[in-house]
C-alpha cells in the first residue's frame, strides 16, 4: 500500500489517468447505490462480477493459449522481407515477430483479446440473470424498499455497496488500461508519451501488483521481479523494431560490405573483416553522447546516416554492423545492456553477436571499443559486457 501511495504522489500522465478511472468508478458506484433502483444496482453489481470473472478467466486462458500461439507462429515461419518497408509494414512485422518471440507481449495481447471476448459473451446473459433473480427473490423489495426513496440505513448500505463494486470496476479498468499501454509501448517504442509511460511509478507498480496475480505462473517464470522482466522485454522489443527497420539494406552499404568481405569464405573471417572496418572507420560521436547525458536530448539516426557521417554512439555502430553483416549472409544480433565504464562502474551500452555457421556458436564483438583493444570474441568479454537478460 505504501508503494502505491508513493507512486500516486508523482504527478505524471499515467498516475492521473488511473486516478481519474478509480475516482470516476467510485463516484459511479455511489450514484448507482443511492439511486434506489433495484434494476440499476443489479446491473452495476453484475457488471462488477463479470469484470472479476473475465479477468481471472482471461489470465488463465492466456497462460494456456500463449504457448500455443507461439508454436503456431513458429510454424508459419514469418520472415521480414528484405526491402524498404512502409510504416504499416514495419508495425505489422514488429507485432507478429514480437508475438512469436516475446512472452510478455504475447501474454498481454492474448489476455486483452480474451478478456474483451469474455465480457461480450457473458454480458449476453445479463437480462436472463436479472429476470431470474427478480422473479425468485423479489429484488425490488430487497434493494429498493417499499418506494423510490430507501430508508437512511438502506441508503448508506447501498452507497457503500455501490462504492465497493465501483472500486472493483476501477481496478478492472485500470488493469485493462495497463495491458493496452504495454502493447502500445511494445509496438511504438518511439511513439508519443512512451518515455513517460515507461518511467511511471504507477505503471511499474501495476506490473507487479495487478498483472502478476492475473498472469500466474507464466509471468512468475520470467524472474523473481516482474518489473525487471517487463523492462528487459521492452528493450528486446525496441531491439526487434530496429532489426525490422534496418532490414532493408541501402545499395551503398551492401556494396561496401560485399567489397570488405570479398574472397573471404568463413563466417568468422567475414565477421572479423566487418568488425575491423567499423572499428576503424566509425568515430565515436562524443557530442551526441554529451547532448543526451547533459540535456536529455537524443538524436535518432539510421545506419545509413552512420555510414554517411562516419560517426555515432554504440547503438549506431551496432546497428550499422548488423546491417552490413546481414547483407553478406551472416546471422547477427544487436545486443543491449551494460558496459564497463573503466572507472569501476557500468553504463548503457550496445554491441553485436554473430552466429558462426561452422560451429553453430554465437560470438560477441564490440566494434565501438575497437580503438581500445581487440574486442572480437575475446575470452574476457563477459567481464565487461552484461546483456539485458542478465541484469
Amino acid at each position: 500500500m505504501t508503494d502505491w501511495i508513493k507512486a500516486f504522489t508523482v504527478v505524471e500522465p499515467v498516475s492521473v489517468l488511473i486516478l481519474l478511472l478509480l475516482i470516476g468508478s467510485l463516484i459511479q458506484g455511489m450514484m448507482r447505490g443511492a439511486s434506489g433502483s433495484a434494476r440499476r444496482l443489479f446491473y452495476f453489481i453484475w457488471d462488477g462480477l463479470l469484470i472479476i470473472v473475465s479477468l481471472v478467466l482471461a489470465g488463465r486462458m492466456a497462460s494456456v493459449l500463449s504457448p500455443l500461439l507461439q508454436s503456431w507462429l513458429i510454424e508459419r515461419n514469418v520472415t521480414v522481407p528484405q526491402e524498404q518497408l512502409n510504416t504499416f509494414s514495419q508495425l505489422w512485422y514488429t507485432f507478429v515477430t514480437g508475438l512469436r518471440d516475446f512472452s510478455l507481449l504475447r501474454f498481454g495481447v492474448v489476455f486483452l483479446v480474451v478478456y474483451m471476448l469474455l465480457r461480450l459473451l457473458l454480458s449476453l446473459l445479463t437480462p436472463l440473470v436479472y429476470l431470474l433473480l427478480n422473479g425468485l427473490s423479489g429484488m425490488r423489495r430487497l434493494w429498493g424498499g417499499s418506494g423510490d426513496q430507501p430508508s437512511w440505513l438502506h441508503a448508506v448500505t447501498s452507497r457503500v455497496t455501490g462504492a465497493t463494486i465501483g472500486a472493483v470496476h476501477g481496478i478492472g479498468r485500470a488493469l485493462v488500461v495497463m495491458a493496452v499501454l504495454f502493447i502500445y509501448v511494445s509496438l511504438l517504442p518511439s511513439g508519443p508519451f512512451v518515455s513517460s509511460i515507461q518511467s511511471s511509478p504507477v505503471y511499474k507498480e501495476a506490473a507487479v501488483k495487478l498483472i502478476e496475480p492475473v498472469a500466474g505462473n507464466m509471468i512468475a517464470e520470467q524472474g523473481p521481479v516482474l518489473t525487471e522482466a517487463v523492462e528487459s522485454e521492452f528493450r528486446l522489443i525496441l531491439q526487434r523494431k530496429y532489426e525490422i527497420i534496418d532490414y532493408a539494406v541501402p545499395a551503398e552499404i551492401e556494396q561496401a560490405a560485399a567489397h570488405i568481405t570479398k574472397d573471404l569464405q568463413s563466417d568468422e573471417d567475414k565477421a572479423r573483416a566487418l568488425y575491423d572496418w567499423a572499428g576503424t572507420r566509425i568515430a565515436y560521436d562524443w557530442d551526441k553522447a554529451r547532448n543526451y547525458e547533459e540535456r536529455g536530448i537524443w538524436k535518432e539516426q539510421t545506419p545509413e546516416e552512420t555510414f554517411a557521417t562516419r560517426k555515432g554512439v554504440c547503438i549506431d555502430v551496432a546497428r550499422l554492423y548488423a546491417m552490413m553483416a546481414r547483407s553478406v549472409g551472416l546471422e547477427v544480433k544487436v545486443v543491449t545492456g551494460l558496459g564497463a565504464d573503466g572507472r569501476g562502474g557500468y553504463g548503457p551500452h550496445a554491441w553485436n553477436e554473430v552466429l558462426l555457421s561452422e560451429t553453430r556458436q554465437w560470438i560477441p564483438l564490440d566494434a565501438t571499443w575497437a580503438s581500445s583493444g581487440d574486442w572480437f570474441n575475446p575470452p574476457d568479454f563477459d567481464a565487461t559486457h552484461i546483456p539485458e537478460s542478465e541484469i
